[in-house]
């Protein structure tokens, strides 16, 4: 989750980019199966089923019921952490096919990180990485320093020099902190119209400048959005209103978007997680393309 109180980017336009605009209810259901059948880049993974939260551990069997319901529309895969049954998803994703960014979750415990990294060097090694991250949001969350990021980034890629490593954030990170930039292969930034308050006529707009703000910043890096989503209940915040048409819509606009720029987008999420509502308020609990019982919504 991101969002930044003192952004600085604008999305009161005169005209804007939205491919849902004008169109019947039946030609956007069709529009969002046929996206789903086709295939997306990627989806973020969502490990937890109903009742289950972080610290929780998961088996290898859950991991890979999960992967074969996303498994026929997806090229890719991300995680979030690599113990506790969270490096089964490299795994069963590899297993079948698919492409991984492998996430080592970083936060203020110095042994927990350590065996975060220890378990994404493991499986960079033995073949199950294509991308790797090291630390998600840590600076938007202070769980650490600039100069302890930049060492745990430093020590991973001096152990695996032949895998693509990057750092997620929030877009303007990448622009706050040129050192991290720097030290990264690739740039992996979140863009959340919705934790910023955009209305959803107005957020594909939002998100494209989003992203264009971490290309300027990547000056010729790759970028990839590796999350964004919108969710399909709870509370608003300022004119982002959650609903299950916003969601759809949402949806559909930012897949039709990273087809016809070629913009590799990993879509936030898969399943909705009943645990994220103690951090994020309601909508948290609803960012799931299925529902937290693995059916899908639209």
């Amino acid at each position: 989750m991101s969002y930044r109180k003192d952004h600085v980017l604008s999305f009161k336009h005169e005209s804007h980019s939205n491919y849902v605009e004008g169109k019947t209810e039946e030609t956007l259901n069709n529009l969002f199966a046929e996206i789903m059948q086709n295939g997306i880049h990627g989806f973020c993974f969502s490990i937890y089923e109903d009742g289950q939260k972080p610290g929780d551990i998961i088996s290898i069997e859950q991991v890979r019921k999960r992967m074969e319901i996303i498994k026929p529309h997806t090229r890719w895969v991300r995680s979030f952490s690599c113990i506790e049954g969270n490096e089964f998803v490299p795994i069963v994703a590899k297993e079948m096919g698919l492409k991984t960014l492998v996430g080592a979750w970083l936060g203020n415990d110095a042994e927990l990180n350590q065996r975060e990294l220890d378990g994404l060097i493991k499986l960079a090694k033995e073949g199950f990485v294509d991308i790797a991250s090291v630390g998600n949001e840590v600076m938007y969350r202070k769980d650490l320093t600039e100069d302890e990021l930049l060492e745990y980034m430093r020590k991973t890629k001096a152990e695996i020099p032949n895998i693509p490593l990057g750092y997620v954030d929030a877009y303007y990170e990448f622009t706050d902190r040129p050192r991290i930039t720097e030290l990264c292969d690739i740039i992996l930034c979140n863009c959340y119209p919705f934790w910023e308050g955009c209305p959803v006529e107005h957020s594909l707009d939002y998100m494209k400048q989003m992203y264009n703000q971490a290309v300027l910043a990547g000056n010729g890096k790759k970028v990839i959005i590796t999350e964004t989503g919108w969710p399909s209940q709870g509370q608003n915040l300022k004119g982002a209103y959650p609903s299950e048409k916003s969601a759809r819509d949402y949806f559909i606009n930012t897949q039709l978007w990273s087809e016809k720029d070629q913009v590799p987008i990993f879509y936030f999420a898969t399943f909705d997680e009943s645990w994220k509502v103690d951090a994020e308020g309601l909508a948290g609990a609803y960012w799931g393309i299925w529902d937290k019982d693995e059916q899908l919504k639209f």
